[in-house]
């Protein structure tokens, strides 16, 4: 079993708990307006890569891990390598390592088998929800949300732990409305430990003009730091309590 890598990152702090070993998968379905790391969206190219020789690469650094690091995929859209990701956790599972995975959730499918073998060796998913409403999702990123939401539903009904992740575009996903109804969603979810907004930043820029390609969000600035506080407010961002407890 080989997948295709773009990267590694070895002491990872923001893409799960503690410090993490975070491997970065190609290729992704969406086309996220605001998305910093276009080079990732091709599936072919990067490195082919076993999952042994990926494990081996992790554990060199585990001892940097203590109890709450781990490793975390990311990518891209690491459901697209489901296979190479199984293969992968299963390894460090035997070795004891905290797993993550970092996903949109565009490729679920709950008639895919693989996905409950998925859930048994993932200790944690962070699943970025870049929309709460459809067409506004469909303007975003190029897809529906359809099964974005359905996984979110899967995971809260299998009990497995998530941390929801929302980037604040303005213009984009910012709306207060919009913002309140994604809280109401997530109050639907029994296990979300926590809910990043992640301010929306221009670091992409030059990835798309050094490959001649147009920047869709050329001009808009990131949030102010008061409609950031808002945003977090409205979602309960944090460690998260749903309305009532």
């Amino acid at each position: 079993m080989t997948g295709h890598l773009h990267s590694y990152e070895s002491f990872g702090t923001v893409d799960g708990p503690g410090i993490r070993f975070v491997v970065f998968l190609k290729g992704c379905p969406m086309r996220c307006r605001y998305c910093h790391n276009p080079d990732t969206w091709d599936a072919a190219g990067g490195r082919e890569v076993t999952a042994e020789e990926v494990a081996r690469e992790a554990l060199k650094y585990k001892a940097y891990f203590a109890e709450t690091g781990g490793v975390t995929v990311s990518g891209g859209e690491p459901l697209l390598q489901l296979d190479f990701l199984i293969e992968l956790f299963t390894l460090l599972k035997g070795k004891g390592i905290h797993t993550c995975v970092d996903t949109s959730g565009i490729c679920f499918d709950a008639a895919d088998p693989r996905y409950e073998r998925l859930l048994a060796l993932t200790d944690l998913f962070l699943l970025d929800i870049k929309h709460i409403d459809d067409i506004a999702h469909r303007f975003i990123t190029g897809r529906t949300n359809v099964p974005v939401l359905a996984f979110a539903r899967y995971l809260s009904e299998h009990g497995k732990r998530m941390w929801i992740r929302h980037v604040l575009v303005p213009g984009l996903s910012d709306d207060d409305g919009a913002l309140m109804r994604l809280r109401k969603f997530l109050d639907t979810l029994s296990t979300v430990d926590r809910v990043e907004v992640l301010p929306y930043h221009t670091m992409g820029v030059q990835k798309y003009r050094a490959s001649g390609m147009a920047y869709p969000l050329e001009g808009v600035q990131p949030p102010a730091a008061e409609r950031v506080e808002n945003a977090k407010r409205i979602l309960g961002a944090g460690r998260y309590a749903r309305h009532g407890d």
